[in-house]
């Protein structure tokens, strides 16, 4: 039936429906309804304007759509999970109420940095439920109540979709949530909704917009919209930055979780491979996807990872955890500065220091003075030891093997195997789908071509078409001898005889080491090995308006270690009041036309 005639049908049978006298009702309160003036006048914007329609960019514009109107009388911009909690246990809110304040500021924001792909149309049920377990006396944990989102490639069995950002997968159905979705729900938080992120997680295109995706549009960061707002988990770290919400997963094969992070002045825990469990969510390799974690504090993120952690019989992976994890949970590693005292960091200087930008370089190593003074003993040269072979000096490359013309050391030449055989066992499971392989994927792709930017340039976002995808469909997912040399030497040279072997410079035992992790060779490191990191916010780059951070690197499952570190570098950075720690966004280029994002990046 055409439009035209519906609408008709729809006027004649609203003619036919009996004619109804409406009382006049009064202008005061009846039976304890509001007065009727009031009712319309309420619905009405008669101040903030500046919040949500700033004009240009001044101080106040900026301020403005950096602050959050009150909720319930109670202020919730850079809460933390725990003043939240404060919060909801003296009656000074409720969950209901701090869900509708985060969905007001969704809409404040999000027609400027579009982080949001879908707000869940039951989250309000699911914070009432909340409410009423703790007017029943159950709180089940310190996220009970309190609203998070998840990247677009993490799966939710509910009205939210899950497609990965990709128009092929637009109406499948998943089989379950995600295993980390699911520890959240029991853990009693509320799933606000799903964020913006890289089509396939930055697999399809190697040259594209970061942070862009056909089903969500483009991404962008408030420190500068103009430039690339880090990625593939864009929208989570862009939405914790805004304050949307509290905390919110991403997802990481190469830098996903670190790199957005640090581009977004907010703290990101990127977890040994093998503690979070990727059942539930669209893959790119089995060797390196993990699950990681956005908060504007540590403590923040340490809630959601003790909420997550944990063995799942859907990834076998997981089990290598047992025994390497704390008896409770890793919110006791966090520490103070006193924890400083002793702790013994290195500086791998030529693998990754060398390379950064001299201005990061230069505020970096004033923070690092900082650490030092509070007690910390910094070793210098604590190098990876094959770093001149396996570190490029360009910048991030995972498939700086074959540049070199050792495909058999490359990362990619695995990434895009593994890609083809993992996505084709997701697809499996899904339901009310034709999207069955890869090859599904790319046909679909060159039969919606310019949406999907299924060749070059068709689409301004994906200058290089679905090249990734056409590298990965012609691998057949065969893992042949090269693959399993490339896989074997990546592992080996950034493992024991790279990141431990730095670890263990000169017997020296270090707790950590420290990179700038804006050179994105140091979280790609990290990445081909499966070891953990953790971004913190460090200061604001003069040239671009856009942050960076300082990391810690360490070993297989040292994330209590990194934790108690990272906290202790935290603590002093707020107790000292150093400049060099979060600050908040500066909305520059906040009217700009800026698609594809310019991917200007210092140090990689």
């Amino acid at each position: 039936m055409s439009q035209p005639r519906v609408f008709a049908q729809l006027a004649f049978m609203i003619f036919l429906l009996p004619t109804f006298v409406l009382p006049i009702i009064p202008s005061g309160s009846i039976d304890g309804l509001p007065n009727v003036v009031n009712f319309h006048a309420s619905q009405l914007l008669n101040h903030s304007y500046l919040v949500q329609y700033p004009l240009n960019i001044t101080i106040n514009s900026v301020k403005s759509l950096n602050t959050l109107n009150l909720c319930n009388g109670v202020i919730i911009e850079e809460a933390t999970i725990d003043d939240l909690q404060r919060y909801l246990s003296d009656g000074k809110l409720t969950s209901v109420q701090l869900t509708t304040c985060y969905i007001h500021r969704v809409f404040q924001v999000e027609k400027y940095i579009n982080p949001v792909l879908q707000l869940n149309p039951d989250a309000l049920k699911i914070a009432r439920r909340a409410d009423s377990e703790r007017i029943a006396g159950l709180v089940r944990s310190p996220l009970h109540g309190i609203p998070f989102m998840v990247k677009g490639n993490i799966a939710s069995k509910d009205r939210l979709e899950t497609t990965a950002g990709s128009l092929a997968l637009r109406g499948s159905v998943v089989p379950r949530d995600a295993f980390v979705v699911a520890r959240l729900r029991e853990a009693g938080a509320v799933l606000l909704g799903k964020t913006t992120l890289s089509e396939w997680a930055d697999a399809r295109s190697s040259n594209y917009s970061e942070g862009y995706s056909a089903t969500g549009g483009q991404a962008r960061s408030s420190y500068n919209l103009t430039v690339n707002p880090g990625g593939s988990s864009s929208g989570s770290a862009v939405a914790v930055a805004n304050n949307l919400v509290a905390f919110a997963l991403g997802t990481e094969t190469d830098g996903s979780v670190i790199n957005p992070a640090e581009r977004n002045a907010i703290v990101g825990i990127k977890p040994t491979v093998g503690l979070v469990s990727r059942a539930g969510v669209v893959p790119e390799s089995i060797h390196q996807d993990t699950v990681g974690l956005f908060g504007r504090t540590l403590r923040d993120a340490v809630h959601g990872l003790d909420a997550i952690y944990g063995v799942d019989i859907l990834d076998n992976y997981t089990a290598a955890q047992v025994g390497k994890t704390p008896e409770e949970r890793y919110g006791n590693s966090l520490s103070d500065r006193s924890a400083l005292r002793g702790a013994k960091f290195g500086l791998p200087w030529l693998s990754f220091w060398a390379l950064a930008d001299p201005e990061q370089q230069a505020i970096l190593l004033e923070l690092i003075e900082l650490i030092k003074d509070a007690g910390a003993i910094i070793v210098n040269g604590t190098e990876i030891p094959n770093y001149q072979t396996i570190v490029s000096p360009a910048g991030w490359n995972w498939d700086y093997g074959t540049t070199r013309g050792y495909p058999n050391e490359s990362e990619y030449t695995y990434i895009k195997v593994d890609f083809y055989n993992n996505l084709q066992t997701y697809l499996s499971g899904l339901g009310n789908t034709t999207i069955r392989s890869l090859e599904d994927v790319v046909q679909f792709n060159n039969e919606h071509a310019i949406a999907e930017g299924a060749s070059p340039n068709l689409n301004a976002a994906f200058a290089s078409g679905q090249d990734l995808l056409l590298a990965s469909l012609a691998s057949g997912g065969v893992m042949n001898s090269t693959y399993w040399e490339a896989l074997t030497f990546c592992q080996q040279s950034t493992r024991e005889k790279g990141i431990d072997a730095a670890l263990q410079y000169r017997n020296h035992k270090l707790d950590a080491l420290l990179v700038p992790p804006d050179v994105g060779q140091s979280y790609q490191i990290a990445a081909q090995a499966g070891y953990p990191v953790i971004s913190l916010p460090a200061y604001i780059h003069s040239l671009s308006g856009m942050p960076f951070g300082l990391a810690l690197m360490g070993t297989a499952f040292s994330e209590a270690t990194l934790v108690k570190y990272a906290s202790a570098i935290e603590d002093l950075q707020e107790v000292s009041k150093t400049v060099y720690r979060r600050t908040r966004p500066q909305w520059l280029g906040l009217f700009a036309d800026n698609i594809p994002v310019t991917n200007q990046c210092f140090g990689c």
